[in-house]
């Protein structure tokens, strides 16, 4: 039985919103009252896939937000705070991951790129959005790790260390906020059952994989009242993989 959430009243900032897991879990904190702030890197594709909210003043779509850049975090900031003046939580999907040769033939530009997607984005937008919620009275945060955070495997070093810096990172914001009534966890998802996943692993049995619903479920939890003596966990969502 799928448990109910209730964020009427509250303000969701969801990050990467056009992506997989994303949009999924844009459409699920919609459906349960939510009002949004959503950005993306391309500002087309983020009001074609949310062209009722971009009619709809109660929302807030931002376009044109790379997350790896410090003043597009603060810009972004200032834009959920110029409009709503408050901020209830933070779900951050930003990331990606491309496979890549032996750590010892890798590019530096390749190891940097992975870093920059995973742990960068991750640092320099809860540096840009917890004060907002520091001054909102408290609220959550929720970050993106992996199954690759807990364990390296061959040709994917740079995205495995992101994801463990992502962890990290979850600990020490979770010490440091959860005074201020501020939750900060991470989510360590399987293969997330996407269409890009699945064009790039034709051969892969999909049923086996977590489904963007299952985990943006996970993330709600996260974000109510339920989960608030939780700070700093890392939670595995691995469906049957």
């Amino acid at each position: 039985m799928m448990l109910t959430y209730d964020f009427r009243d509250k303000i969701v900032l969801i990050t990467g919103a056009t992506g997989g897991l994303g949009r999924v879990v844009a459409r699920q904190f919609q459906q349960a009252g939510a009002t949004l702030a959503l950005c993306a890197r391309e500002e087309t594709r983020l009001r074609q896939l949310f062209a009722d909210l971009a009619l709809d003043t109660r929302h807030l779509l931002i376009g044109e937000v790379d997350l790896r850049s410090p003043d597009a975090c603060e810009h972004l900031a200032r834009a959920v705070d110029d409009r709503f003046g408050k901020l209830h939580a933070l779900v951050n999907t930003v990331g990606g991951f491309t496979a890549g040769p032996p750590v010892h033939e890798t590019p530096v530009d390749a190891w940097e790129q992975m870093l920059d997607m995973n742990l960068r984005t991750a640092f320099l937008v809860s540096r840009a959005i917890a004060p907002l919620l520091i001054r909102s009275g408290g609220g959550a945060m929720v970050h993106i790790s992996g199954r690759a955070g807990l364990a390296g495997f061959g040709g994917g070093a740079g995205y495995c260390a992101a994801k463990a810096g992502v962890i990290r990172l979850t600990e020490s914001l979770a010490a440091e906020l959860k005074e201020y009534g501020v939750q900060v966890n991470c989510i360590l998802p399987g293969t997330i059952d996407t269409p890009a996943n699945r064009a790039g692993r034709p051969e892969a049995d999909f049923s086996r994989w977590v489904s963007p619903e299952a985990i943006g479920e996970v993330i709600m939890f996260l974000c109510s009242p339920a989960a608030r003596a939780i700070h700093g966990a890392a939670i595995p969502v691995y469906g049957l993989s």
